[in-house]
């Protein structure tokens, strides 16, 4: 993905609202009417077409009209731009830590040596 492409900001400010990310959970199940999609949640219908309509914005879902259903699919893509994205980070730190690890125990090993050095008659 290019730097200058800004598409992992709409991505983090969909996932950034935890009804949008609840949203998405139940939707890795299966598709769902927009009805299901609202029932576990105490707000109004157009509160949850606005979290709808960011999560469509955002690519991570996609909706359709089936007779006199909304029907919403998961959209994939998006998630896994965003992944490959941090992936990236989590690499970078563990790389850090295994470098970190082997600095600790370098360091205990040295000590380990003095301290016997210096215990000798």
């Amino acid at each position: 993905m290019p730097l200058d492409d800004d598409s992992l900001s709409p991505i983090f400010a969909a996932l950034a609202d935890p009804t949008r990310r609840a949203i998405l959970a139940r939707l890795t199940q299966g598709e769902a009417p927009v009805s299901e999609l609202a029932r576990p949640f105490d707000m109004s219908a157009p509160a949850i077409s606005r979290h709808l309509r960011v999560l469509a914005d955002a690519g991570l879902i996609e909706r359709e009209v089936n007779a006199r259903w909304r029907i919403c699919h998961l959209r994939p893509g998006p998630l896994r731009d965003a992944y490959s994205w941090l992936e990236t980070y989590r690499r970078y730190w563990e790389d850090n830590l295994d470098r970190l690890v082997a600095f600790v125990e370098q360091a205990q090993s040295d000590t380990d040596v003095t301290s016997k050095q210096g215990n000798k008659p």
